[in-house]
This record gives structure tokens, C-alpha cells and sequence, in this order.
């Protein structure tokens, strides 16, 4: 999901390189070496300091391995849920895409700081790690797109249909946010918690189109939960709004009723759970639980670093692994 916030730019590349080559999280970068080395920016000067660190929750997030890691469980999830064995490959090629597009967003977002006068404290430590191993960033994005183009052959068909479809209606919303800058877009938290949630249900529904109805539910859940995980990273990196670059109206509103909109969330995945029977129970209860860790996060924000923060709130949509014993 995230999710960077989860970025929508990613899925309209993921269908660019499936219809080339063949929602996804990692290579090896030369890098490796240099990993003690994270920048990351300060909210109220506009200079780059350096901090070593070793943990790994932060280098998860800093090499852009938490958005396809979530994107890659909740494929197999969902399809073990209603009973379906998806090929491995299926969630290698979404890890590979996820991981490939996130970074390659995160790439443009930090080209900012290319320019004489660009002020870095609008970026975040994402952004200023992958600017400083941008060269291995794109070798390993190179990397990224060959072995997807050697999956090709092996990836589901219909699926590819699919997400051929959905990549037009991302491509044309990815032109929106960075070149037309539309102020009557749909906004990019919600957006991105629509598009992300249809790739992730697309291998499933692709094999099982019976089961669509039955799945909508909870896939309109899940999109929910992901644009949740936007708003909330949003409200934390943003905690005064910048008149200079306010946010849509609808952000606006969704970030003053967080807390409200993720119990919503937790209540109508114990109702999906409980009382329709016609939903595979486990994919309500594992986003119920991620928006509960959602709003720990929220309450515990001011005593947890910002990176680790940031990283968390992906780490937190990770329940489908609290669930595993359930799953036959």
C-alpha cells in the first residue's frame, strides 16, 4: 500500500511493463556498503543530515521494500483466502513491479533537488536516500523490468487484460498529479487506495470471476484501508497544513476524521466477518486489525521517529501473517 504514501504512479507502469514485457517487493544494489548512510530531512531548515542507522525497519522502508511487500501478501492472502493456489510467480512479478515503480516514483519526487533553488524540506528521508543512490536505484529498476519480461510467458493472461485496463485509467490520473497538476482530480489518497486494491484482487478474481460479487466488499474494505494508510502518513509528515500547498478539500476533510474513519473501518470488517457469509472471512478480519494498528500508531505518533513511523504504517497492514494458522 504505501503504500510511499502509496504512490498511484506505480500501477500504471506495472501494466506498462506487463504489456511490454510479459500490484509486486527486491534487487541487490551496489550500494549495499553505503547503507549506514540515511538522509534524512529536517521540517524546519533546509538542510540534509546524515544519520547512520542499522535498523532494519527503517532500511525496509528506505529501500522501498514495504509497499510491494504489502502488495505481494495480500495477493497470495486473497487468493488463499477463497481457496485458490496462486503460482508463486504471480506474487513474485507484483513484488518485482511494486518494488521497480515505488522507487522510480520516489526518483521523480526527488529530482527537486536537482534544482539551484529547491528547498529539501519538502521532501522526506525516502526521498533524499533514493536521490543519493539514484545510479543504483535505476540499475536495479533496469534489473527489476528484465526478470518481469522473463515471467511474461508465465503470468495469467486474463490478468494481464486486467491490469491493461487499469493501467489506462492509472496512466491518465499519473499524467494528472505530475504534469497537469489538475485541481479537480480525484484526490491522490483515494485514488491510490482504489487503484492499489484492484491490483491486488485482480490474480484472483482473473482465475475466479464467480467470485467477484463476493469479493467486493472487502476489496472496497481494503481500498479503504490503503487510503487510510495514505491519510495517516499525510497527517504525519504534514501536522501544519501549508498554506502554500493545501491539500484537496475531500484530504482536507478525511484528515480531520481519521480516528472516525478507521473505526468505520474496523467495525464494518468485524460486520463483514460475522454476518456475510458469502466473504471469505479472513480478508475483512486482517484489515479490521490493520486499521486497530493504524490508530495505535496514530495515538503513539509524537514517541516514535518520523522514519520508523512512516515505516510502520506499512508494517501495520501486514496482519494477513497473524492469520496464516487459519488458512487451509
Amino acid at each position: 500500500m504505501g503504500m510511499s504514501t502509496l504512490q498511484p504512479s506505480a500501477f500504471a507502469v506495472v501494466v506498462f511493463c506487463l504489456s511490454f514485457d510479459s500490484e509486486i517487493e527486491s534487487p541487490l544494489f551496489p550500494c549495499w556498503s553505503k547503507l549506514n548512510l540515511v538522509a534524512t530531512a529536517t521540517p524546519t531548515q533546509p538542510s540534509v543530515e546524515v544519520r547512520r542507522t542499522t535498523r532494519p525497519l527503517a532500511l525496509w522502508h528506505l529501500f522501498s521494500l514495504d509497499a510491494p511487500t504489502v502488495a505481494a501478501l495480500w495477493t497470495w492472502f486473497i487468493a488463499r483466502a477463497t481457496h485458490l493456489r496462486l503460482p508463486a510467480i504471480a506474487a513474485l512479478a507484483m513484488a518485482l513491479a511494486v518494488w521497480m515503480l515505488y522507487a522510480a516514483d520516489r526518483l521523480m519526487d526527488a529530482r527537486l533537488l536537482d534544482a539551484r533553488f529547491a528547498r529539501q524540506d519538502t521532501l522526506e528521508a525516502r526521498h533524499l536516500f533514493h536521490h543519493r543512490h539514484r545510479t543504483a536505484f535505476l540499475a536495479g529498476i533496469l534489473a527489476a523490468s528484465m526478470i518481469l519480461a522473463a515471467l511474461l510467458p508465465r503470468l495469467d493472461s486474463q490478468s494481464i487484460r486486467l491490469y491493461l485496463i487499469l493501467g489506462g485509467l492509472v496512466f491518465g490520473y499519473f499524467v494528472l498529479i505530475h504534469a497537469a497538476r489538475s485541481a479537480h482530480r480525484l484526490p491522490k489518497e483515494i485514488a491510490v487506495g482504489i487503484f492499489f486494491a484492484a491490483a491486488i484482487f485482480i490474480p484472483t478474481i482473473a482465475r475466479r470471476p464467480g467470485l467477484r460479487l463476493a469479493l467486493l466488499p472487502p476489496a472496497l474494505l481494503f481500498a479503504v484501508l490503503c487510503s487510510l494508510n495514505c491519510l495517516f502518513i499525510y497527517a504525519w509528515e504534514h501536522p501544519a497544513l501549508e498554506p502554500s500547498h493545501p491539500p484537496n478539500a475531500a484530504t482536507r476533510l478525511a484528515l480531520r476524521h481519521l480516528p472516525l474513519i478507521a473505526t468505520g473501518v474496523v467495525l464494518t470488517g468485524i460486520a463483514l466477518t460475522l454476518l456475510d457469509h458469502s466473504t471469505p472471512w479472513p480478508i475483512p478480519f486482517a484489515t479490521a486489525i490493520a486499521a486497530v494498528f493504524l490508530l495505535i500508531l496514530h495515538r503513539r505518533r509524537s514517541h516514535i521517529h518520523s522514519t520508523t513511523l512512516r515505516a510502520s504504517a506499512d508494517l501495520a497492514l501486514l496482519t494477513p501473517l497473524l492469520l496464516l494458522p487459519f488458512l487451509r
